[in-house]
């Protein structure tokens, strides 16, 4: 049995090429920060903290940046192994799930996450009462998987 359904409720073809657009530059945002972390390209990470080199890709952030209600627990994590295991894989994880359109609904839980846990380590946010771009990521991220 065949069901058609009415044309205002289809995906238009440019509605189909914005959202292939938003997975393909959140998947960079992923693919970007696994590499500079790992290679210390220069953007974020310097070459010497390079996690290939021994440093840690999540101590950083994670010992400098919380002064909210979480930054007991993130001062906690930070440059732990299993986390900055952990984290990198996610970035990898993530970020190739997005790119290759594979595996959305995980990749986009995962993602929404790992997105809502980084806003939490800076809370209040500089620019707004609560919303960064990590939560706009973060719905963006659950909308591709819809």
């Amino acid at each position: 049995m065949h069901v058609s359904v009415p044309a205002a409720f289809t995906e238009s073809v440019a509605a189909r090429y914005v959202w292939a657009v938003a997975r393909i530059s959140l998947a960079w945002v992923f693919v970007w920060a696994f590499l500079d972390k790992t290679f210390g390209l220069g953007h974020e990470t310097p070459s010497a903290k390079a996690w290939i080199d021994g440093g840690s890709p999540t101590e950083g952030f994670l010992k400098n940046t919380p002064k909210g209600p979480f930054a007991g627990f993130y001062h906690d994590l930070a440059g732990l192994a299993w986390v900055d295991w952990l984290f990198m894989l996610g970035l990898a994880g993530i970020g190739a799930a997005l790119l290759l359109g594979i595996g959305m609904r995980i990749a986009a839980a995962a993602g929404a996450l790992l997105l809502v846990m980084m806003w939490s380590v800076v809370l209040p946010p500089a620019n707004n009462l609560f919303m960064d771009d990590h939560l706009i990521y973060a719905i963006v991220i659950v909308g591709l998987a819809l």
